[in-house]
């Protein structure tokens, strides 16, 4: 092969049809416009989908990724496309992974983003182990975030549609995975842009409506989830003020998060109530006023770095911070501690903010993402 070999549009110095590339299939539009994609660009493309939880259950649910139906919708897109499709059961590594830290955060007050540990430890850690053995040269998701070649390397950016940005869930991902990873959809400007492109391809889910859910949680009812996965979780206890004064009663912490308003089932005060804090070992409630709920210093561990220098190499960073996915980057003060924990101080308080949430860096003067941590204990 000539040393001069233009790059692909992947990044290798070889022609599209000596790259393989596995596409992760969920079965919804995004990932199969991603492998259509590459197949028109003359890619060797190999689709693989995960089953993540029961089979028989998830046929008849919809709105989720990975059930039944979108396994039949990948296999049909790689149909349609010409290309091999494998489904893989990883239930039992799902479970484990995924599912019983989302039981276990909820009974301990948090309020966990199970899809941000999906990421990282199924579809990035153990996916990407079989796009490794396939001998891929890469392995290609539809999330939408743009990876982009820095002067240290690969980075990671917002992608370039503020309104479909999932760099929220990616935060966690490491330089080596970086390495290997490619976002195609990350440049486009709208998801109609995406489904243009499946009708042009004539995929059967051109239409088809986003996940909107959890994907073991596609009716929205985490508590029944919950109670499933740990039978008993659901002890009633009290709802208090932050004086202490009984309120009144719950059926269970798992069913509040902190800044959670409707729902409560007390009243009797001059302004709205709000859930401050959680005590699962007193089965307490703690409610009050929305200003009781201001923070402005957030404790963070496993932190993930991705910035060029170091991350002890200074003792602050100015950084634009999320503490939650829906809400746009914020100004802060990044400040590592020992070992992979760090605080965050937000210049401007924010309400709401959760233990089991993540909390993501972003450059202060653009769109990278810088990495980001995960919210572990009370409020500043």
């Amino acid at each position: 092969m000539p040393l001069d070999q233009p790059l692909n549009s992947l990044g290798f110095a070889k022609p599209p049809a000596a790259t393989r590339v596995v596409v992760a299939m969920s079965g919804g539009v995004d990932s199969s416009v991603v492998a259509a994609v590459l197949v028109d660009q003359g890619y060797d493309v190999v689709g693989v989908t995960l089953q993540l939880y029961d089979h028989g259950a998830a046929l008849a649910r919809q709105g989720a990724c990975c059930a039944g139906r979108d396994i039949h919708d990948a296999r049909r897109v790689a149909e349609t496309m010409g290309f091999p499709h494998y489904v893989l059961d990883y239930e039992s590594t799902f479970r484990a992974a995924v599912m019983d830290e989302f039981a276990d955060a909820y009974l301990a007050g948090a309020t966990p983003v199970p899809c941000i540990r999906c990421n990282e430890r199924v579809k990035f850690r153990d996916l990407m182990a079989v796009a490794r053995d396939l001998d891929a040269d890469c392995m290609a998701t539809g999330h939408y975030i743009q990876r982009r070649t820095g002067a240290a390397g690969a980075e990671l950016h917002r992608a370039a549609d503020p309104a479909r940005d999932q760099s929220y869930f990616l935060f966690s991902t490491t330089r080596s995975q970086l390495d290997y990873l490619r976002f195609p959809l990350g440049h486009l400007a709208s998801k109609a842009e995406t489904r243009a492109l499946a009708a042009r391809f004539g995929l059967p889910v051109a239409a088809k409506p986003d996940s909107q859910d959890i994907c073991f949680v596609p009716d929205g009812d985490y508590a029944a989830v919950i109670e499933k996965l740990r039978p008993g979780a659901a002890d009633a206890g009290e709802i208090v003020d932050l004086s202490g004064r009984v309120l009144g009663h719950h059926r269970g912490v798992i069913h509040y998060t902190i800044g959670q308003r409707r729902g409560l089932g007390v009243g009797g005060t001059d302004e709205p109530l709000y859930v401050l804090r959680l005590d699962p070992a007193a089965r307490q409630v703690t409610v009050g006023p929305k200003h009781a709920l201001a923070t402005r210093t957030v404790p963070l561990r496993e932190v993930n770095w991705l910035g060029d220098a170091p991350f002890g190499s200074r003792a602050e960073w100015p950084v634009e911070v999320k503490v939650r996915s829906t809400r746009a980057p914020r100004p802060a003060i990044l400040r590592p501690l020992d070992g992979d924990e760090a605080e965050v101080e937000l210049l401007h308080p924010e309400d709401g903010v959760s233990p089991g949430q993540a909390c993501v860096f972003y450059a202060a003067d653009g769109s990278r993402v810088l990495g980001g941590g995960w919210i572990w204990r009370g409020r500043g």
